[in-house]
């Protein structure tokens, strides 16, 4: 009998219950080598993290709205980048995208307009400021200056704006389909899975909300100063999304903005240890499959959990707990439990503190929070072993080769899992070469297809080219190859234009600022 059925009623799986509760430590080891062994560092290339870089290529060909000498300048977030472990299971639900253009910039209130901008900035930039709302973490942004770069210097200059002081809204029209701030985007010709691209307002600075983050006293050096000092550097960004309680008012559910920390949390995540990345994988697959969080919809009325509470949990337990609570006995499964019973606490109190933000709490009073809290209590090592066998390994050997899954299905057992286990992660050592050559395979025929867009610039292209550089060298090479092709056949059809004199120049490795010297491109190439 496989140990996926033991959850019958019969007597027979009665006794085996027992047995299981008896190995239970057994079966605890067992699970903690599986999923070490299993979980993989991540290649800088995979099938996620290859599409999510098409995709922001994409991006970066296009302008806003209205404004068409403006950029988009993406981000890719979420778990492609906050992950540097692959699971033998997907852990990436979809691709989360942020975007900035390059003529919005947002300052503290207080704060004297910036002399010099990172080189994605347009070379005249609108600046709000950024007014503290009455409920932490939720701001509103006013927009007060215009920055105009000279020529001489390269250094922006301010003028008051001529509409200063009014309130900057939501920006999305009635009939874009929106999952909470992030718009959900048509991605089927070269995405896998959905992609959720959120529009953003870009702060070069660390926001006064969240001032005592960098400075508080933390025990046990997480994150230490580098760390630190490299989180507080990326500042912040603004999403156009209400707090909960303000979404029905008719003037704060238009003008309220919700300060964002994924840049933040992107470099704190790639700090941990490969356990606590295990972990925090093990936990939002366990809450999603036990039905305890609805990760499609993080801002609905009806969500108790959301990921984001996990993350804010992972964090915090990151800075307060001492290095040997995750090594000493490298227990995932103890480990788990712990912090779940930890979010039963926050639940059952509603009180879950912002990981950066003081005085801000992630858990309002809800009619499902009581249910939720009292079953992650009830939980306890012995349970968890067992489910993780049940619904994680189960679903790992379903991927694997049928004499895989056969010793599986037999493993009724301590020793047949074992067994089993073994065969598992045998085939998953096997495969990472073949799983590497179709994130490959994957990302040329994509890269084909990207190039062979129409709109592309040269913007673009030096995405791609950064993207590539750093994550695969094969498909760099691919990308120069088709990229040249590509300017070959455009001339032919079309004749040689300015546009495709900067894509060339690019691939060929000259510099081209297309941003701040549009009108001066042609003359600087030639």
């Amino acid at each position: 009998m496989r140990c996926v059925e033991l959850n019958t009623d019969s007597e027979s799986s009665s006794e085996e219950r027992r047995q299981w509760r008896t190995n239970a430590l057994s079966v605890i080891i067992i699970v903690t080598k599986f999923l070490l062994n299993s979980c993989r560092l991540r290649p800088q290339l995979s099938r996620y993290a290859g599409q999510a870089v098409l995709r922001c290529a994409e991006i970066a060909s296009q302008h806003p709205l209205n404004a068409a000498e403006a950029d988009l300048i993406p981000l890719i977030t979420g778990s492609v980048a906050e992950f540097y472990i692959e699971p033998m299971l997907p852990h990436v639900g979809d691709i989360d995208v942020m975007v900035h253009t390059s003529i919005q910039l947002a300052i503290p209130r207080g704060h004297p307009p910036p002399t010099q901008l990172p080189a994605e900035f347009h070379n005249y930039v609108k600046v709000c400021e950024i007014v503290d709302s009455h409920l932490p973490g939720y701001v509103y942004l006013e927009l007060r200056y215009l920055l105009t770069q000279r020529t001489d210097d390269d250094e922006y200059c301010y003028c008051e704006h001529e509409s200063g002081g009014i309130l900057l809204n939501r920006p999305y029209g009635n009939d874009q389909p929106i999952h909470g701030p992030a718009a959900l985007l048509d991605m089927s010709h070269i995405s896998l899975v959905s992609v959720d691209c959120v529009y953003c307002i870009r702060c070069l600075s660390w926001p006064s909300q969240a001032a005592d983050w960098p400075t508080r006293h933390r025990n046990y050096d997480w994150p230490d100063s580098a760390t630190v000092y490299h989180v507080v550097s990326n500042g912040c960004d603004m999403v156009p999304v209400a707090h909960r309680q303000c979404r029905q008012h008719e003037w704060m559910g238009k003008n309220q903005w919700r300060l964002s920390f994924s840049r933040a949390e992107i470099v704190l995540i790639n700090s941990w240890m490969p356990l606590s990345q295990i972990v925090y994988h093990m936990l939002r697959y366990f809450m999603k499959t036990k039905g305890l969080i609805n990760s499609a919809d993080n801002y609905s009325e009806r969500v108790v959990v959301s990921n984001y509470h996990i993350k804010t949990l992972m964090l915090w337990a990151s800075e307060t707990k001492p290095r040997s609570w995750w090594t000493d006995s490298l227990n995932v499964v103890r480990i788990c439990v712990e912090l779940l019973h930890t979010l039963a606490v926050c639940l059952t109190d509603t009180c879950c503190p912002h990981y950066f933000v003081n005085n801000c709490s992630l858990i309002d009073s809800s009619v499902g929070v009581g249910t939720v809290a009292s079953e992650l209590m009830s939980i306890n090592e012995a349970y968890l072993s067992t489910w993780f066998v049940d619904n994680y390994i189960e679903n790992c050997a379903q991927r694997c080769p049928d004499y895989v899954r056969r010793l599986f299905v037999d493993a009724n057992n301590v020793a047949r899992l074992k067994i089993a286990v073994t065969a598992i992660n045998e085939f998953r050592v096997n495969t990472s070469l073949h799983d590497l050559c179709e994130a490959v395979s994957v990302g040329e025929h994509n890269i084909s297809g990207v190039i062979s867009r129409r709109e592309q610039n040269v913007r673009s292209f030096v995405y791609l080219m950064n993207e590539l550089t750093t994550r695969d060298a094969r498909l760099f090479e691919y990308f120069s190859a088709v990229a040249l092709l590509h300017v070959a056949y455009r001339i032919t059809r079309n004749g040689f234009n300015e546009n495709l004199m900067d894509i060339l120049a690019t691939t060929l490795g000259q510099f081209v600022d297309a941003s701040r010297y549009s009108k001066r491109r042609s003359s600087v190439l030639l």
